[in-house]
Parts: structure tokens; C-alpha cells; sequence
């Protein structure tokens, strides 16, 4: 694997297979730019993680086409006020990625060009990718296709309706 300088490189660990670099938010850019500079040139993509109930885990893969290795950048940012810095001034690439992680998980990047929803339609409010995140949609409409046992004439008795996971109780009640 590429040699990270000092302090980051003696920082690099495992995590099935993978080599990972967790750093403090306060590092995220830093981090970057050491990844960058000992050949992890190629800037592959951004998310984040929802880890209820604290934080958000934001992860970067980052690839050295010479060395062929990879590596994961990590930090994690707290629930109640999630920022970190834009990457797009040290990867240019990571601003479509920096827009859908705001979007699907709210999480802010200071400084970033043009931080505005991308995929969902005008208006939309919530961020879909949230644990916390409900789901109306299936409480509004029945899921597609989906039959009850019972429903179709032949078998037993239908089961008591529930409600999918994270639905309040008395949603979708007319």
C-alpha cells in the first residue's frame, strides 16, 4: 500500500480486508490531501452511515492506480449538527457525492460550490437515508402486489394488519 506521511500513516488499520484511515473531523481535509499525496489520486466516492442514536459515519474511498491499493477515509459527525469541510477543493470529484450526502442524510459541507438537492423532486423534505426516516409512502398506498394470507379466496384467515417499521401508530388512518 501507499505510504501515508506522518501522523496518518501509522494510523491505517483493517476492517475486512480494507485498509482504513479514521480520522477526527478536524482532519478530514488534512487527511485527504495526505491521501492525495502519496498517490491515492483517484477520488472513487463519498457517503455517509447512519449510526443512531449520536452520529453519522462520512466515508471517502480513495485509490492509487499505481500501487493499485485503496483506502477508506472515515470520520463521524454528530447527529444533533452534522459538518464537515467540502472535499471538492482537494478531489473535484467529490461534489456530485458531497450533494447526495446532503441530501439523503443531511449532513452539511462547508464551503462546498453548490450544495443543493440533486435526485429528489422539488420539495421534498426529509433526508430518505435516515434511520429515523418514515417511510409514508407505504402507509399511504398498500405495497404493490402484496396479498395477505387469506386475501386471495384460498387459504387461512387474513392476519391482524401492522404497520411497517418506523411508522408512528395512527398513520395512514383515515
Amino acid at each position: 500500500m501507499s505510504a501515508l506521511p506522518e501522523p496518518y500513516g501509522s494510523r491505517v488499520g483493517d476492517s475486512f480486508g480494507q485498509a482504513v484511515l479514521d480520522v477526527e473531523p478536524g482532519e478530514w481535509i488534512d487527511a485527504l490531501k495526505a491521501a492525495r499525496s502519496a498517490g491515492f489520486a483517484f477520488f472513487d466516492w463519498l457517503t455517509a452511515v447512519d449510526e443512531p442514536p449520536e452520529e453519522f459515519s462520512v466515508v471517502a474511498h480513495v485509490f492509487d492506480p499505481v500501487a493499485f491499493a485503496h483506502l477508506l477515509v472515515r470520520t463521524r459527525v454528530p447527529r444533533a449538527d452534522p459538518r464537515l469541510p467540502t472535499a471538492t477543493g482537494v478531489f473535484r470529484g467529490a461534489n456530485w457525492h458531497e450533494r447526495e450526502t446532503y441530501e439523503m442524510f443531511g449532513v452539511v459541507f462547508d464551503g462546498h460550490p453548490d450544495l443543493r438537492p440533486l435526485l429528489l423532486p422539488d420539495g421534498f423534505e426529509g433526508h430518505p437515508l435516515r434511520k429515523d426516516f418514515v417511510l409514508a409512502a407505504r402507509v399511504a398506498k398498500a405495497w404493490p402486489g402484496a396479498k395477505e394470507p387469506g386475501e386471495s379466496g384460498q387459504g387461512s384467515p387474513s392476519r391482524r394488519r401492522t404497520l411497517p417499521p418506523g411508522v408512528p401508530p395512527g398513520w395512514g388512518s383515515s
